[in-house]
């Protein structure tokens, strides 16, 4: 079985309501005509009501970009998958590379993230990647391999159909620089090679794995043409809409 390709815009703070529902309106008859690909936006929190209802009755499907892995509590600013569920949220970007520089995130909580949004039929996309720095040190491989097994901590096999995973490298987001196609799909075959030892060689080579680090309409059918790449999670170009169709016509 061939694997879905799925492009993933990540607004991270940016768009009010007004501007994520002319967004969506504008994105409808694209994600029509491309219905073979899984078009989802991960919004704001403040935006998720309004996406929702702009989306309703399209084959643009909505995440929200983090979630606690407590279903209630005193846990001030937070939202839980149990919050996210019955709204009708069905993605959540989880690890994010900005989650773990500047908000603590860790390979545990992670985990416990993709524990509990699996809990609530939310999909995780559960995001790993590497500095500039370990990847000139040559640690790559063995930094991507930690941070899959930890988050895979307990997660059964057949969870992993619900489970996609974006390969991030830290030093391509936002800045510009990407990582070569040939780069990204090497690094994503590690990725599968550490599914491959954790579960079985099916769960390997049917788990959808994106590309995602400043990717553009100018760099990504390179990147969609390589054998491990499923799509692409991505950043500022997916706040143009022009620039976001654009990426998802070189699928």
């Amino acid at each position: 079985m061939e694997r879905k390709k799925i492009i993933a815009g990540n607004w991270k703070m940016n768009m009010l309501p007004d501007e994520a529902m002319q967004f969506i309106q504008g994105l409808t008859n694209i994600a029509e005509k491309h219905s073979e690909i899984e078009i989802i936006l991960c919004v704001p929190y403040t935006d998720l009501f309004y996406a929702l209802m702009a989306a309703q009755n399209t084959k643009i499907k909505i995440g929200a970009q983090n979630m606690h892995w407590e279903e209630k509590g005193a846990f001030t600013g937070e939202i839980s998958g149990k919050m996210l569920e019955p709204i009708g949220v069905e993605y959540v970007i989880i690890g994010h590379s900005e989650r773990r520089a500047y908000f603590a995130e860790t390979d545990e909580t992670v985990n416990k993230k993709v524990k509990s949004a699996l809990k609530y039929n939310l999909k995780p996309i559960i995001c790993v990647g590497e500095t500039l720095e370990q990847r000139l040190k040559g640690e790559t491989d063995s930094i991507i391999r930690r941070q899959v097994k930890n988050a895979f901590e307990q997660i059964e096999e057949e969870d992993l159909k619900q489970i996609i995973i974006a390969y991030e490298p830290i030093w391509a987001i936002g800045t510009g620089k990407t990582a070569t196609a040939q780069e990204a799909d090497d690094t994503i075959s590690i990725i599968r090679q550490e599914i491959q030892q954790l579960y079985s060689k099916e769960a390997a080579k049917n788990i959808i794995i994106q590309y995602g680090g400043s990717v553009n309409s100018k760099n990504a059918k390179e990147l969609f043409e390589k054998q491990n790449i499923d799509g692409a999670l991505i950043g500022g170009a997916s706040l143009n809409l022009e620039e976001f169709i654009r990426i998802i016509q070189l699928v």
